[in-house]
């Protein structure tokens, strides 16, 4: 079993991360106190575990041992790689939706779409 997050530290300063700080000003009758900085709350990773089938985890530490690389940073690059494709992927269908939506294209039954693209095929293998 593999600790997903097992690099990252828990203490947000051991990282050199620093967080925003609200600083104000005395009170005085006159003078309402105000901020600096906005504060704003930050997400913290909690620790993952990822369960993986014996071939998978078997495969992940195959992998490891060829490469010479931890499996956490495996991992860890394969998840970042998964969700750019499906980022991208994801924007794409939203053009696609908003293309349609608009009107710059029109939409093909899916029959008629087979059709044309074995009449293509079609005409490439006998040309």
């Amino acid at each position: 079993m593999i600790d997903g997050n097992a690099h990252f530290s828990p203490l947000l300063g051991e990282m050199g991360i620093l967080t925003p700080m609200s600083v104000t000003f005395p009170k005085s009758p006159q003078t309402p106190p105000r901020l600096l900085t906005q504060s704003v709350p930050l997400s913290t990773l909690a620790p993952m575990e990822v369960r993986f089938r014996p071939e998978t985890e078997a495969q992940l530490q195959e992998l490891a041992s060829k490469t010479g690389r931890a499996p956490n940073d495996l991992i860890e690059d394969a998840m970042a790689g998964y969700l750019e494709e499906l980022s991208h992927l994801r924007s794409t269908l939203d053009s696609r939706y908003d293309d349609l939506k608009s009107g710059r294209v029109k939409a093909l039954e899916g029959e008629a779409a087979f059709a044309k693209v074995r009449r293509k095929s079609k005409a490439r293998r006998a040309g």
